[in-house]
């Protein structure tokens, strides 16, 4: 069974994709709605076309630069790697801003994103 370790992926946003420093995890939901179509023919056994898809996530890390900006302006082009297997890309909205510190003095962020448009992904 092939496996595949994380820790060479990254976010990268914008237009030139700059890496977002001090990531150190991402994930995405990528979910399609699921419509009922279910008649009388159907003999009670429900049936189901798919519908509109849509995806968002989360990336979080340590503080390292200047924040993201939030909100309806500051839509921006997303790129979620893999180790360099299998890239996920498209254009979000940083829906959460979640900053935190801790006694030790780490300041860490997290953002939640909203994806709008197709996504892409792509396999090497």
């Amino acid at each position: 069974m092939a496996k595949v370790a994380g820790r060479s992926g990254y976010v990268a946003i914008g237009a030139t994709a700059s890496q977002v420093l001090g990531v150190n995890q991402w994930s995405l939901d990528y979910a399609v709605d699921m419509l009922e179509t279910t008649d009388f023919s159907a003999s009670g056994v429900a049936a189901f076309i798919p519908g509109v898809s849509r995806w968002g996530g989360t990336f979080s890390g340590y503080k390292d630069g200047v924040p993201i900006g939030l909100g309806t302006v500051n839509s921006v082009s997303i790129f979620l790697a893999e180790s360099g297997t299998t890239n996920w890309s498209g254009i979000a909205y940083v829906a959460g801003i979640h900053p935190a510190t801790n006694h030790d003095g780490i300041v860490s962020y997290a953002y939640d994103f909203q994806g709008t448009g197709a996504l892409q992904v792509s396999s090497a």
